[in-house]
């Protein structure tokens, strides 16, 4: 009896860290500690394939000049672009390293660090 409750426990274990972890796909660490779902970002009960609507990080993160404010002292502010801004998963995506989509044609021009 006691073997089945300890097996019961490490499934329920581990069906609850794939199922914050986007079917086995990692999250950073902010997103994993905030306990975030799929569903929370997607939008989506089965979210395979569904895209991460700027509304939904805005949720947490604020809107774009939410963003630029608080990005306002790194050089340049990546927010603060004179383009209109782009998707946030442009840049921010979730469950791969981030890339800096103004580098695509400043190549050279701009440094960032990347989180």
């Amino acid at each position: 009896m006691r073997l089945l409750l300890n097996l019961a426990l490490v499934l329920v274990s581990l069906g609850s860290v794939v199922g914050s972890a986007g079917e086995g796909k990692p999250l950073p660490p902010a997103h994993g500690a905030a306990k975030l779902t799929c569903q929370d970002c997607h939008q989506k009960e089965k979210p395979l394939t569904a895209a991460v609507p700027d509304q939904a990080c805005m949720v947490c993160h604020g809107d774009y000049p939410a963003m630029k404010a608080l990005t306002k002292d790194a050089k340049p502010n990546p927010h603060g672009s004179p383009h209109d801004p782009g998707p946030c998963t442009d840049c921010h995506r979730q469950h791969q390293p981030p890339v800096v989509k103004c580098l695509e044609c400043h190549e050279g021009k701009f440094t960032f660090k990347l989180k």
